[in-house]
């Protein structure tokens, strides 16, 4: 479950129970003292900034939540955070914008820390004909679409698996943030109508989840294995919890299919 904290002593505690760190664990990471650390969270101790940005390193923060941190000890953020159409991330964009365009004619397509839809190629896009359009009303969130009964869920062959790959991940990313909407988003889609257990489709199952959906035009499975691309060297908050996700044909049959 997400806390709700405030304080910075209060914020530290949260994630290192997060990470599963002890004082002593942490202390020694960040090469202060446990004495200090322990002031600190109890509010007997004002951290310097230098401080929180070590103890930040082995707590493993993303780049909002280290903005978080300093703010609350009064600093101010490290990280700027911009619209992705703003003309300072212009060189980003064109590099989203290529891969996407450079994966067709297979899908891709890119989304923010919250699952919303940014960008996607033309044969993402085909791949959602048939998706009830109040789910694809800005801001697009490809997980609810995907799931919910008017959206993909009913043309996903392996819906099962495909589903609790897709809960799994979200758990652990909302984990992984400590964000309030991601555990909320995990809640309502664990509620969506679930089909019965049932055994991973296809060779490809014994190395990775594939999805496979059926084609709204021909009614073939096609069936496909994701990828994960994320900004390694991002220090922009937006760009940093940008991620760009890629399918590849899992099958010849997807492949021609595709292709065609």
């Amino acid at each position: 479950m997400a806390t709700q904290t405030n304080g910075v002593g209060d914020l530290l505690r949260d994630w290192r129970a997060r990470r599963r760190l002890s004082q002593l664990d942490l202390a020694g990471e960040a090469d202060v003292s446990t004495r200090h650390l322990s002031f600190v969270e109890s509010g007997r101790a004002a951290p310097s900034r230098d401080l929180l940005l070590r103890l930040a390193e082995p707590l493993a923060l993303p780049l909002r939540e280290r903005n978080r941190l300093l703010l609350a000890a009064g600093f101010a953020p490290l990280h700027p955070e911009r619209s992705i159409d703003e003309p300072d991330m212009a060189a980003a964009k064109e590099v989203i914008g290529a891969v996407l365009r450079g994966h067709g004619p297979f899908p891709a397509l890119a989304v923010d820390r919250h699952w919303n839809l940014v960008a996607a190629n033309d044969a993402a896009g085909a791949l959602l004909a048939g998706v009830d359009p109040a789910l694809l009303a800005p801001p697009t969130n490809v997980l609810r679409a995907s799931l919910h009964p008017d959206g993909l869920a009913p043309r996903i062959v392996n819906l099962a698996e495909w589903r609790h790959h897709l809960l799994a991940r979200l758990r652990d990313d909302a984990e992984r943030s400590g964000d309030p909407i991601l555990f909320a988003l995990h809640q309502e889609l664990r509620a969506l109508p679930a089909p019965a257990s049932e055994r991973p489709h296809g060779p490809t199952a014994r190395i990775a989840v594939p999805l496979v959906i059926r084609d709204p035009a021909s009614d073939m499975p096609l069936s496909f294995l994701s990828t994960t691309t994320v900004f390694g060297t991002a220090v922009d908050v937006t760009l940093a919890e940008l991620t760009l996700e890629c399918f590849y044909p899992a099958n010849e049959e997807t492949r021609r299919a595709l292709q065609r």
